[in-house]
C-alpha cells in the first residue's frame, strides 16, 4: 500500500499544472535549439559561406527588432492576464506591437546604410522583411499569450511549426541568400497562422485598445524592458569582445561553451516561466517555488556533473580542436545552478511587482560579467570567462540571500 501511495504521490507531483507547464516550455525551447541547430547545419554544408553570414545577420537584426519593439509587454502580459480582461490585454498587446514592430522596422531599413552597411540587400525586398519581422514577433507575442493562459501545449506546437524551416531550406537553395531568410520567415508566417486560429478557438476575437491596461501596466512594462535588455548584453557583446582580445579561434570555442551553457539555462528558465504564470494565478509562491527548484536541481545536477567531467567528450565530437574549450565549459556549467536561483527569485519578485531589485540585479550581473571577463581574459585567456560567468552568478545569488533575509516574508 505504501508503494501505491508513493507512485501516486509520485503522479500527482508530475501532472501538477506547474510541473507540466514547465515541461511543456523546456521542451519547446529544446525543440527550437534543435531545429535551428539542424537548419543551420543545412545551410552551412548547402549555402555559400558568404550567404549564410548575411542571412544570419539579417535574421539577427530581427530578434533585436523585436526586443526592442516589446517594451516590456510580454512580462505584463502574464502579470496582468490573470486579473484583467484577457481579450482586451491581448488584443491592445497585439495592436501596439504590430505598430511598433512595423515603425521600427521602416526606421532600421532607412537607416541601414548606417546601421548595418553590410545589410543593405534588406532594401531591394523592404516590404518582405516588414512582413516577416511583424509575423516574428506576432509569434513570439502569441506564445507569451499561451503560457499566460497556461496552455503551453499551444506554444510547445507553435514551436514545432516554425521548425518546418528545415524543410524550406534545400528547396529555396537558388534563391541564394534570401532562401534561407525566406525558409524562417516562412516558417513564422505558418506558426503566426496557427496562433490565431488556436486563439480563436479559445474564444478571443475581439479588436480594441485597453487604454487602462497599457496605463496600469506602464511602470512594470518600462521595468521589465530594461531588465530584459540588461540580461541580453553580456551574451550579444562577450562573442565581440572575445574576438577582439582572444581572436577568431577562442571566439569560436566561447560561442560552442555558451551554446551548451544556454541549453543548460533552458532549464530554470523554463520552471522559473511557470512560477510566474501560477504566482500571478494567485498560487502560492512557496509551495511553487519549492516544487521548481527540486525538479530544476534534479534536472540540472546530472548535466553539470556530466558536463563538468565529461564535456570534453561532448566538445570533441563536435571537432576535437574545440576541446581547448573545455576549461572554461566546466566553470560555464556550474554557473547554471546560481542561475537557476536568480531566475526563481526574478519570477518572485515579478509577480511581486518589485521590478527595482530586478533593474538592479541585472545590472550588477550585466557589469559583473563583463568586467570581470575584461580583466580575467587578459590574465587567465578563455578560461576567464567561465571564472566570470560563475563569479558573477555566485555574488547575484549572494545578494539575493541578503534581500531574501530582509523579505523573509516574499513568500
Amino acid at each position: 500500500m505504501q508503494f501505491l501511495k508513493n507512485r501516486f504521490c509520485l503522479l500527482d507531483h508530475l501532472l501538477n499544472p506547474l510541473i507540466m507547464n514547465s515541461f511543456f516550455i523546456l521542451l519547446s525551447s529544446v525543440s527550437n535549439a534543435g531545429f535551428g541547430f539542424i537548419f543551420w547545419m543545412i545551410a552551412a554544408k548547402t549555402y555559400p559561406q558568404e550567404d549564410v553570414g548575411v542571412a544570419t545577420a539579417a535574421i539577427s537584426s530581427m530578434a533585436v527588432l523585436i526586443l526592442l519593439s516589446r517594451f516590456g509587454l510580454d512580462q505584463s502580459i502574464i502579470r496582468f492576464c490573470p486579473s484583467g480582461d484577457k481579450s482586451k490585454i491581448i488584443s491592445t498587446s497585439s495592436i501596439v506591437v504590430i505598430l511598433f514592430t512595423t515603425l521600427i522596422g521602416i526606421i532600421f531599413i532607412l537607416g541601414i546604410e548606417f546601421w548595418a552597411p553590410e545589410l543593405g540587400i534588406i532594401k531591394k525586398s523592404a516590404a518582405v522583411y516588414i512582413l516577416f519581422l511583424v509575423a516574428n514577433s506576432m509569434t513570439n507575442l502569441t506564445g507569451i499569450f499561451f503560457i499566460a493562459l497556461r496552455r503551453t501545449k499551444y506554444y510547445l506546437l507553435q514551436n514545432l511549426l516554425i521548425g518546418t524551416r528545415i524543410i524550406f531550406v534545400l528547396p529555396l537553395i537558388s534563391f541564394g541568400v534570401w532562401g534561407i531568410y525566406y525558409s524562417v520567415g516562412i516558417s513564422f508566417i505558418i506558426a503566426f497562422i496557427f496562433s490565431g486560429y488556436a486563439l480563436s478557438k479559445l474564444g478571443f476575437k475581439q479588436v480594441s485598445i485597453d487604454t487602462n491596461f497599457l496605463n496600469e501596466s506602464f511602470e512594470y512594462s518600462k521595468g521589465n524592458y530594461i531588465v530584459s535588455l540588461l540580461t541580453l548584453v553580456p551574451s550579444n557583446l562577450l562573442p565581440i569582445m572575445v574576438l577582439n582580445i582572444l581572436g577568431a579561434e577562442n571566439a569560436a570555442y566561447y560561442y560552442i561553451d555558451y551554446a551548451i551553457t544556454s541549453f543548460l539555462f533552458m532549464i530554470p528558465t523554463a520552471f522559473s516561466t511557470s512560477i510566474f504564470v501560477e504566482g500571478s494565478y494567485g498560487e502560492p509562491l512557496k509551495k511553487s517555488c519549492l516544487k521548481s527548484l527540486l525538479s530544476v536541481f534534479l534536472l540540472l545536477i546530472p548535466l553539470v556533473i556530466f558536463f563538468y567531467y565529461f564535456g570534453d567528450l561532448a566538445l570533441e565530437t563536435i571537432e576535437k580542436s574545440y576541446t581547448q574549450g573545455f576549461e572554461t565549459l566546466k566553470y560555464m556549467v556550474v554557473s547554471s545552478l546560481f542561475y537557476a536561483i536568480n531566475q526563481m527569485y526574478f519570477s518572485l519578485k515579478r509577480v511581486k511587482n518589485d521590478i527595482n531589485k530586478l533593474i538592479f540585479l541585472s545590472g550588477f550581473t550585466c557589469a559583473s560579467i563583463i568586467g570581470f571577463s575584461y580583466i580575467f581574459m587578459q590574465m587567465y585567456g578563455l578560461v576567464g570567462l567561465g571564472y566570470s560567468w560563475s563569479i558573477s552568478y555566485i555574488l547575484s545569488t549572494i545578494i539575493i540571500g541578503i534581500f531574501l533575509k530582509k523579505e523573509y516574508d516574499i513568500i
